[in-house]
């Protein structure tokens, strides 16, 4: 069940979510943190293109029901992390982000990324449109101050428009896949 307060919008489809890591650079031995796991959509397809997935989500009712689709599906390589990403260790190693995280952390989200004492190669977000142009280094809009943290190491691109309808509930705003890679 979708929880206003966490600002959930969630994948409907698995087969979405395989066609958006498509357009990544995630590889079979790539280890791929999921920010706000949901019921696992997004883990679960990961789950089938790398290594390992760490799948974080805070909410505990949200979590509990991630562990139960993981496990009927006899998912063996996502460990679920019951915390706040914000505040969770991250790895130590190479790792990469791929995840649908609440939109109201978005900045704070991609600011822990670019600022981690381990950044990851790379990190792919869906972002509210509006805000993923803010984060891109062009003429054409506006690069907020964040932005500009970005791009001093990322390089960045919005890879793949979305529709409301691929969500449940329909978002309000437009959305867009979100590339940053290390420069």
């Amino acid at each position: 069940m979708r929880k206003d307060a966490l600002s959930q919008h969630f994948l409907r489809s698995p087969r979405l979510a395989l066609m958006l890591i498509g357009h990544s650079n995630i590889k079979r031995r790539d280890l791929v943190i999921d920010i706000g796991a949901g019921s696992g959509v997004i883990s679960f397809a990961l789950s089938k293109r790398c290594r390992e997935v760490w799948a974080v989500e805070p909410d505990h009712e949200t979590a509990l029901r991630l562990r139960t689709n993981l496990e009927q599906r006899g998912v063996s390589n996502v460990r679920v992390f019951e915390q706040d990403f914000l505040e969770m260790a991250l790895p130590e190693g190479p790792y990469k982000v791929f995840a649908n995280p609440p939109f109201h952390l978005s900045s704070p989200i991609v600011r822990r990324l670019i600022t981690a004492e381990n950044p990851p190669e790379s990190f792919y977000l869906i972002l509210q449109k509006q805000f993923a142009l803010k984060l891109l280094n062009t003429d054409r809009h506006y690069t907020s101050q964040l932005g500009q943290e970005v791009i001093a190491k990322y390089a960045t691109k919005i890879r793949y428009p979305l529709r409301p309808t691929d969500f449940t509930p329909p978002p309000a705003v437009p959305t867009v896949l979100f590339e940053g890679k290390k420069i």
